[in-house]
C-alpha cells in the first residue's frame, strides 16, 4: 500500500527516476547479461485515458522495476510487476511515452529493454472514461434509465418510494426523477445561444483559479462560526444524494497559462487540464430555441440514493439478496467491492473491482466520503436487525423498506435540523407546512454547477485521525492529496472509520471564501500531469458548460440589485483587487466566483446569491416530496427518528463514545 501511494503522489523527480540499469557507455542500448534477457514487448498505441496493459517478458525476475523516461507522466498500478498497467494520460496531441522496464535476477545481473508508447488525442471528444474515471457510457445509462422507469410499488399497505425517483408526482411521473434536465432559475447564456461555452471573452479557467482561488500551501485560515469540517463533508455526501453531471460528451480542455508551476513548470505553453463537457439531452442544443440542457443522472430527492442507488439495477447489486433485508458488506463491516465492476468513478485505479461499491458512483472519490457511506450502510443494518426481531412475519422486500424509509427520513432530518442551520443559519428555511404537488422540485443546474459547490472552499489540507483522548493516531492524519481512491487501502478494519470520523467533529473546517487548499486546486485525483486536476478550474469550467449565467445576471434573477463595481462584492480589499485584476467588468464574473466572494450575511457562512439559491433548491425538495419524512411517516416511525442526530448514529454504529460532541457539525456545542 505505501508503495502505491508513494508512486501515486510524490513529485515527477521519482517517477522518472531509473533504476536498476547495468552499466554501459550507451545507455539508449539494451544492455544485457550473459545469461538474463529482457523484452518489455512491443512498441503500443493508445487514446488517451485508456487502460495500458503491457507485457513483458524475462528469462529470470528476483526483481522487476518500470520507470518512465519521457512523455506525459504515467502512474502505474505497481511497477514491480512485468505485465504492469495504467491509465494513459490526457494530451492535447498526440504524445510518446518512454518506459524501461528494469530486471535483476539472484546472481546479480542486470538487463534493460524500453518501449515507446503513444497516446493520441481524440479529436471528437474523449473515447475513455471522464477525469474522475466515470466510463464514458452515459448514452446508454440515459438510454436505459428511460427505457425501464420504475413502476409504482405498495408493500404492506404502503406505497414506496422508486429508485429512479419518478411518480413522486402522481400528475408529473418525471419530476425529480434519474436523467432529467436540471431545471434554470434563470435563461442559458451560452455564448452562441445553443451550446456553446458561456464567457468566451473570459479568461482561462486556470487563469482565474491562480489569480483568485489560489490559497498558499500550508495556510489555513479556519471559519469563525465554529463549524467542523463535517460541515463540508455532509454537504458532499448530500451533493451525492442529489445531483450528478459528469460525462464525457466531448471535450473543452482547459488552457494552462505558460509557465504554470503546476500544471506547466517548462514552460512549454502547450499544457491542459482535461475537461469533458457533461452529458445532456441530444434533442437539445439544436437551435436559439432549443438551447442544450443537461441532465442530472441521480435522482433530485433526498432519497438516500447514494446509500441505495438510482436505479432497481444498482439497489439490487447493494443488497445481500431479494430474501434478505441486509445490505452488503466485506470484511471488516466496511462498503462492498465493486466486484462485478458496475459504473464507478474509478480515479486513477484501473482495476474496479479493487474500489468500493455505494449507491452512487462516486463513493471512492476521498476517505472522508467513503467513510459516511460505510456509515450509513451500517445503520441500515442495524435498523434492518431490530426490525425483523419485531417483525419476524414481514417478508424481506417489507423489512427493507421500512429500514429504507427510516434511514432516509434521518438523513432529512439531520440534513434540517443540523446542518442547514450552521451553514445558512437558523431561521433561514421557512417552516414546513406540508407537501405542494404543484412544485417541481428538480435540480437546479445553478445549484448543481455553482452554488452547491462552495464546500469545496471549506475543505482542510488534511483529513485528522484522532483517537477517544483527542490526539492523533500513530498512523497520523491523511494528507488530502493522499485521500483519493485510497479508501480501501486504509478502510481495512471495522475501527478504520472511527478515527476519521473524530477527526470531522474536531477540526474546524476553511473559512467559506473564494480559496481553496493547494491539494484541491492542484492535485486532485492525483498529481498534475498525471491525472491531477484542478477543482477550481473544474468549477468554473463546468459552469461555462451548462451555460451559465454570469454573476451579475444571476443576482438580477434571484431578484437581488445588481452590482456597478467591484467592491460592492466585498469588503476585503484583496478579493476587490484579484475580482477587478481578472476581469473585465462586474458583468464577465464567473457565477462560482462571484458567489464565493460575496461577504457572509446574518448568521449564515453565505453571501447572498448563494443563501438565495441554497435556500431556493432546499425549500423546493423538501416541499415538493410526496414522501417527505413529515408528511409519510406514520406515528410510530415518527417516534423512532424523533431524537435523531448524526452523533447518535455515529455512536450507534462505531466504537465512538461520549468523546463525540452531540453536535458534530459544530467543533464545541
Amino acid at each position: 500500500m505505501q508503495r502505491l501511494l508513494s508512486i501515486s503522489f510524490i513529485a515527477l523527480s521519482v517517477s522518472l527516476t531509473s533504476c536498476g540499469e547495468s552499466n554501459t557507455s550507451d545507455p539508449t542500448n539494451n544492455a544485457v547479461t550473459a545469461a538474463l534477457s529482457v523484452n518489455a514487448g512491443a512498441d503500443i498505441t493508445s487514446s488517451e485515458r485508456d487502460i495500458i496493459q503491457l507485457s513483458a517478458s524475462a528469462s529470470s525476475s528476483a526483481s522487476v522495476e518500470w520507470t518512465q523516461i519521457s512523455g506525459p507522466v504515467v502512474t502505474f498500478d505497481n511497477p514491480s510487476v512485468l505485465n504492469a498497467r495504467f491509465r494513459a494520460p490526457s494530451v492535447r496531441q498526440t504524445e510518446t511515452i518512454i518506459l524501461r522496464l528494469s530486471v535483476s535476477d539472484t546472481t546479480g545481473g542486470t538487463a534493460t529493454d524500453d518501449i515507446n508508447i503513444t497516446v493520441e488525442n481524440s479529436s471528437n471528444g474523449p473515447d475513455g472514461p471522464s477525469p474522475q474515471g466515470i466510463p464514458n457510457d452515459g448514452d446508454n445509462r440515459r438510454d436505459r434509465a428511460r427505457d425501464n422507469r420504475d413502476n409504482r410499488r405498495m408493500l404492506d399497505n404502503r406505497e414506496v418510494r422508486t429508485y429512479d425517483g419518478t411518480n413522486n408526482n402522481t400528475a408529473n411521473s418525471n419530476w425529480g426523477a434519474s436523467f432529467i434536465h436540471l431545471q434554470r432559475l434563470a435563461p442559458s447564456a451560452y455564448a452562441d445561444g445553443v451550446s456553446s461555452l458561456a464567457g468566451p471573452n473570459r479568461p482561462s479557467a486556470r487563469l482565474v483559479s491562480n489569480a483568485i482561488v489560489n490559497q498558499d500551501e500550508g495556510l489555513s485560515t479556519p471559519n469563525t462560526k465554529s463549524g467542523s469540517d463535517f460541515v463540508w463533508q455532509w454537504g458532499q455526501f448530500i451533493d451525492h444524494d442529489l445531483d450528478l453531471t459528469d460525462g464525457a460528451e466531448e471535450a473543452a480542455h482547459i488552457s494552462v497559462p505558460s509557465g504554470d508551476i503546476h500544471f506547466d513548470p517548462t514552460g512549454t505553453g502547450g499544457a491542459i487540464i482535461p475537461f469533458s463537457r457533461a452529458l445532456f439531452d441530444p434533442d437539445t442544443g439544436l437551435t436559439t430555441d432549443n438551447p442544450r440542457e443537461q441532465d442530472n443522472e441521480i435522482t433530485s430527492w433526498i432519497d438516500g440514493s447514494m446509500v441505495y442507488g438510482s436505479s432497481e439495477d444498482r439497489n439490487t447489486a447493494l443488497r445481500v439478496g431479494e430474501d434478505s433485508p441486509f445490505l452488503k458488506t466485506s470484511a471488516g463491516n466496511l462498503l462492498p467491492f465493486n466486484e462485478n465492476s458496475l459504473t464507478n468513478a474509478n480515479g486513477f485505479i484501473s482495476d474496479p473491482t479493487q474500489l468500493f461499491l455505494a449507491g452512487d458512483i462516486r463513493a471512492n472519490e476521498q476517505l472522508g466520503l467513503a467513510t459516511m457511506h460505510t456509515l450509513f450502510v451500517r445503520e441500515h443494518n442495524r435498523i434492518a436487525a431490530q426490525l425483523s426481531n419485531e417483525f419476524p412475519n414481514n417478508t424481506a422486500d417489507e423489512v427493507f423498506e421500512a429500514t429504507r424509509r427510516l434511514v432516509v427520513a434521518k438523513i432529512q432530518k439531520i440534513t434540517y435540523d443540523e446542518w442547514l442551520p450552521v451553514l445558512i443559519g437558523e431561521n433561514a428555511i421557512p417552516d414546513y407546512t406540508g407537501y405542494n404537488d404543484a412544485l417541481n422540485p428538480s435540480v437546479f443546474n445553478e445549484f448543481s454547477a455553482a452554488a452547491f459547490r462552495l464546500g469545496h472552499s471549506m475543505v482542510n489540507e488534511n483529513l485528522l485521525r484522532l483517537d477517544a483522548e483527542g490526539d492523533a493516531i500513530a498512523e497520523g492524519s491523511v494528507n488530502l492529496a493522499a485521500a483519493f481512491f485510497t479508501a480501501p487501502q486504509i478502510l481495512t478494519e471495522e475501527d478504520s472509520i472511527d478515527p476519521i470520523l473524530r477527526g470531522l467533529a474536531g477540526q474546524a473546517h476553511q473559512k467559506l471564501d473564494a480559496k481553496i487548499v493547494n491539494p484541491l486546486r492542484n492535485f486532485l485525483f492525483g498529481a498534475p500531469g498525471d491525472g491531477g486536476l484542478d477543482l477550481a478550474s473544474l468549477n468554473i469550467q463546468r459552469g461555462r458548460d451548462h451555460g451559465l449565467p454570469d454573476y451579475n445576471s444571476m443576482r438580477v434573477a434571484m431578484g437581488l440589485d445588481a452590482i456597478n463595481s467591484f467592491d460592492e462584492i466585498s469588503s476585503d480589499a484583496s478579493v476587490v483587487t484579484a475580482l477587478s485584476s481578472t476581469y473585465n467588468t462586474v458583468n464577465d464574473i464567473d457565477l462560482w466566483v462571484g458567489g464565493l466572494s460575496e461577504d457572509a450575511i446574518g448568521d449564515s457562512q453565505l453571501g447572498p446569491l448563494f443563501q438565495a439559491i441554497i435556500v431556493k433548491q432546499f425549500s423546493d425538495i423538501r416541499d415538493g416530496d410526496r414522501f417527505w419524512y413529515e408528511n409519510d411517516l406514520n406515528e410510530q416511525e415518527r417516534d423512532r427518528i424523533r431524537n435523531t442526530t448524526l452523533s447518535r448514529v455515529i455512536r450507534d454504529n462505531t466504537s465512538i463514545g461520549d468523546e463525540l460532541q452531540d453536535n458534530v457539525f459544530l467543533t464545541s456545542n
